[in-house]
């Protein structure tokens, strides 16, 4: 039997910016810059700001994991849907928020308004999939990127028409129309912003005030950032608008706020010396976003969390915002829910829930850049799909500068690697994620791989050399062509040095 919380009626809001990292919010401790944003900024006193908060690397496949609390690995939403590439789209069986929503308490309202792009607009049977998903109303632009903002295409239940009205005002103003429809019904809502995303131009004058700003096509690509912040401030603008009138209907002490980017910023508005780590990677700077949640169900308000949370939490989040607390058992054996509910620390009853947060990025076409990403407190395990690893300190090197696999492991960093390569190996259930090794130059100008380190009774390189292996006392344990073929489990553990034409190599014995 399904149990109605009792407590006061909840709303909940979903507000979804688009390629919006944390650089331009000087509230984050890795902001390089800042936008003034005071609205977003007020949901900071009534909330919980997420510092460690992992998206995917793009729209698609972050959009996703929030809707049905699912990892791409298991729904094959990757990317981006029609992207270069391409990714799958998402499955209209999957379970979902909205659904869960109607079958614990159908008088809850249910809308996705703004970007959807979790399918193609072809067939035009598509364009209901919001629906068959589980809405009861969208209103917005189907697929990705608008060509124009104040110039653009909209879908509402399906009927196509032109709008001519600046996009973010238009999301606002078909929310609050939404929302007065309903009469007061509880209501979760869906609310995606294209903004800030490309195209980069100058918003109406009254939602920024960057009146600096010519808005020709040749200022916008000298100087994409100026543009971008203009965007995110209209963005914020409009935010306020949309707050303000919730209050003046007396709807917004009862509303919960969560507040994301859907992944890192882009290569045009990055602020990062290697811009190749930006938005479409699993380094942080692709995956890192801001996370707010804000409301009446936050105790002890203004908290900052350094728990590592996913934007696949937001599924059961929202569920357990409604008082929906066994929401698990209407999930199948066959389709696992990878979501945590963040509750316990809205409630400050905890002060994690996990103890590490996975991203990941793969197309129909293979690309170099597909891999999975997995981190805990300290330290970061990228595996590429072509079977390169790399390894961060991301307490030391947060922009993930040093890749530790190509020198020497303290022995926190094996505990850590290993730790991590485990637990990706378990969530996956496919694939060696623990054969790390390290590289050394031969003399040769030839690079050789050294796997696994540590060790335990066999070392193995890239190709075969003459070697030799000597433990921390320089006693001499191997010579030779063949260090493949020998069996060292009975060495004792600690540290080796492997000889490698002129260069050494330190290497761990477990």
């Amino acid at each position: 039997m399904l149990i109605f919380r009792a407590t006061a009626q909840r709303n909940v809001v979903l507000l979804i910016a688009d390629d919006l990292g944390t650089d331009y919010f000087g509230f984050y401790e890795d902001a390089k810059d800042t936008v003034d944003v005071p609205h977003i900024r007020s949901l900071l006193s009534k909330g919980v700001r997420f510092q460690h908060a992992t998206a995917n690397p793009v729209c698609s496949a972050t959009r996703s994991t929030i809707l049905t609390g699912r990892y791409g690995f298991r729904t094959g939403v990757g990317n981006i849907v029609g992207g270069t590439g391409g990714s799958g789209v998402l499955d209209t069986a999957e379970i979902t928020i909205p659904r869960l929503l109607n079958s614990y308490n159908p008088n809850i309202a249910k809308a996705n308004i703004g970007k959807w792009h979790l399918h193609g607009s072809m067939p035009m049977s598509n364009l209901l999939n919001p629906n068959v998903l589980g809405y009861e109303h969208f209103e917005g632009p189907f697929i990705g990127a608008l060509n124009s903002y104040t110039n653009w295409t909209k879908y509402t239940n399906g009927v196509q028409s032109t709008i001519t009205t600046y996009a973010t005002t238009e999301n606002v103003n078909n929310a609050l129309d939404w929302i007065k429809a309903q009469n007061n019904r509880p209501f979760f809502l869906w609310l995606a912003f294209n903004a800030p995303h490309a195209p980069y131009h100058l918003p109406p004058a009254n939602l920024h005030s960057y009146s600096n700003l010519s808005g020709t096509q040749q200022d916008i690509n000298q100087n994409p950032k100026s543009y971008f912040k203009a965007m995110l401030q209209a963005l914020d603008t409009e935010i306020g608008r949309f707050m303000d009138s919730l209050s003046v209907h007396n709807q917004l002490d009862s509303t919960d706020f969560i507040f994301i980017g859907d992944n890192g910023n882009t290569q045009q508005t990055a602020q990062i010396a290697n811009l190749s780590k930006a938005k479409g990677t699993v380094y942080e700077y692709g995956v890192h976003v801001p996370f707010i949640i804000s409301g009446p169900s936050v105790v002890n308000p203004g908290r900052v969390s350094d728990a590592l949370v996913n934007t696949a939490d937001i599924f059961a989040t929202v569920l357990e915002l409604f008082g929906y607390s066994n929401w698990q058992a209407q999930i199948p054996v066959n389709k696992p829910v990878d979501s945590k509910s963040l509750l316990p620390i809205l409630n400050n009853q905890s002060t994690s829930i996990r103890a590490w947060a996975f991203c990941e990025n793969f197309k129909n076409i293979p690309d170099t850049l597909d891999g999975k990403g997995i981190r805990n407190m300290s330290h970061k395990l990228i595996r590429f799909d072509d079977g390169t690893e790399q390894f961060f300190d991301l307490t030391n090197d947060p922009e993930e500068n040093t890749n530790l696999l190509e020198g020497s492991l303290s022995a926190n960093d094996i505990s850590n690697y290993y730790f991590l390569c485990n637990e990706m190996t378990t969530l996956v259930g496919t694939g060696a994620f623990c054969t790390t090794g390290v590289s050394i130059e031969n003399g040769e100008n030839e690079v050789v791989k050294v796997y696994p380190n540590p060790f335990h009774a066999h070392i193995f390189l890239s190709f075969p050399q003459k070697v030799e292996l000597v433990n921390a006392l320089g006693q001499l344990m191997y010579e030779g062509n063949e260090i493949e073929k020998q069996d060292f489990s009975q060495l004792p553990s600690g540290i080796y040095f492997l000889k490698i034409g002129e260069k050494n190599v330190k290497i761990w014995k477990e």
